[in-house]
């Protein structure tokens, strides 16, 4: 399998290498239990830096297109094609819009918005 990686492209590196490596196991050229390069390896194969393929290698353990056995490596998952249909970012973007609708059809503004999911991601919680 070859990976392309674009680097003057708005796509960010890390959802590049993702795509790719879901497409290749969508039409098949990786298989459950193929084995993907170490992160150093990949990192260096494509001149980038490890954590932009750390990153991609979690967020596809994530969505479990790949498994990662320890220090053994990291592989194609069982359930990989089935799913690489997922689209985590996709749901939490909907699922938020729905939130923030529903908070301005009941009078909130966009700042009172804000400031409560800025304190709810850093756990300020109001009681």
């Amino acid at each position: 399998m070859e990976i392309t990686i674009d680097t003057e492209s708005d796509i960010p590196l890390f959802s590049q290498l993702v795509d790719q490596i879901k497409g290749a196991v969508q039409i098949g050229i990786l298989s459950p239990d193929d084995p993907l390069p170490s992160i150093r390896q990949l990192a260096n194969d494509l001149d980038l830096n490890n954590k932009t393929v750390a990153k991609a290698y979690r967020m596809l353990e994530r969505d479990k297109v790949v498994r990662t056995k320890g220090y053994r490596g990291t592989y194609i998952h069982a359930d990989a094609r089935k799913n690489c249909t997922r689209d985590l970012n996709s749901w939490i973007l909907t699922e938020i819009s729905q939130v923030i609708e529903k908070l301005k059809d009941s009078g909130a503004t966009d700042s009172e918005i804000r400031i409560a999911f800025a304190d709810v991601m850093n756990n300020r919680n109001q009681d």
